[in-house]
């Protein structure tokens, strides 16, 4: 949806944690699809993408571990809900200057965003 949404140029880094539904083919297929590239973590290396391992920690423990879903469908809208209303539009990220993602990229834009968090880490 956020491809669809924002057109990003050729290259864009897709960084994920290694969970099977990332390293399936139909996945991997979609990335060369929209031109992206894959970045996993090593096993066992929670460091090389610390920053999807966290948001995949802070979904699970805020949202998913707290709620029952009685379908996929009710899963789906909540986890957009979340991660649309919530964690891109309000929550704060000391990554990022103590900005939430939506204003960081508003003022920063794609490539500068990319040489700040860079340079943070």
């Amino acid at each position: 949806m956020d491809y669809k949404r924002q057109r990003p140029g050729k290259g864009v880094v897709h960084h994920s944690d290694r969970g099977v539904q990332y390293a399936s083919s139909e996945y991997q297929k979609l990335l060369k699809e929209y031109n992206m590239i894959g970045s996993m973590s090593r096993k066992g290396n929670c460091y090389d993408n610390a920053c999807i391992e966290s948001f995949n920690g802070i979904l699970k423990r805020e949202l998913v571990y707290q709620t029952k879903y009685k379908t996929r469908v009710d899963a789906k809208k909540s986890l957009f809900e979340y991660i649309d209303f919530f964690y891109n539009s309000m929550r704060i990220h000391s990554t990022l200057g103590y900005y939430t993602p939506n204003e960081f990229e508003q003022m920063f834009g794609g490539s500068v965003a990319l040489i700040y968090l860079h340079r943070k880490v």
